[in-house]
């Protein structure tokens, strides 16, 4: 990488890093572009070198920051011996619940958006190429496995909106029970789409 890729890119990082910041303790609404330009330290032209306006921003950072989850999912993933995809699947939706538990600001933040992180297509633009995309390992998790899924995007996709929806009420407002007493369903009821998505032999 050159040294104005290196600029750019930290140029880049404070502007997320600074709206992050920003969007989470004073709110969106009240949160302008010189706001977040003023306190990354660059010009507010050159938010809009990465940015069409704080939405983009906004909108780019969930899938980033939901992207940064699976990532850290799939690297705690692979210091265990699990092999069975299920068991897999299951491993990163706990990771995944865990780590929102202890941070809440980012929980708050995305929302129920956690699939924004995988699907690309979410947006105009395509993330940028240094996001990790968590896609191509799940595809590669299922290559190794025995058994056959119809649709693995759909399975995904309902796999983690089930997740998405369900962990922001629990967490958040404990409604319509807390995420500890409701974790054994969830995961029952994530064992029971993947029997529907199996292909019968």
């Amino acid at each position: 990488m050159s040294r104005l890729e290196v600029n750019k890119k930290k140029k880049k990082d404070a502007l997320f890093h600074t709206a992050f910041e920003l969007f989470t303790t004073k709110g969106l609404t009240k949160t302008t572009i010189s706001d977040i330009a003023d306190q990354a330290g660059v010009a507010k032209g050159t938010f809009y070198l990465y940015f069409k306006d704080k939405y983009d921003i906004r909108n780019k950072l969930v899938s980033h920051k939901t992207g940064e989850l699976f990532f850290h999912a799939h690297e705690a993933l692979s210091q265990t011996e699990l092999t069975d995809f299920q068991e897999q699947v299951h491993f990163i939706v706990d990771h995944i619940l865990t780590e929102l538990e202890q941070n809440r600001t980012l929980l708050t933040f995305i929302s129920k958006n956690l699939s924004w992180g995988i699907f690309k297509g979410a947006f105009e633009e395509k993330m940028p190429d240094e996001d990790y995309h968590f896609y191509q390992s799940y595809l590669d998790m299922l290559s190794q496995n025995k058994t056959s899924y119809r649709n693995p995007e759909l399975l995904l996709f309902t796999i983690i909106e089930l997740v998405g929806s369900s962990c922001y009420s629990c967490i958040l407002y404990q409604q319509p029970i807390s995420m500890e007493e409701y974790r054994p369903y969830l995961h029952n009821a994530i064992t029971a789409i993947m029997k529907t998505f199996e292909e019968q032999s």
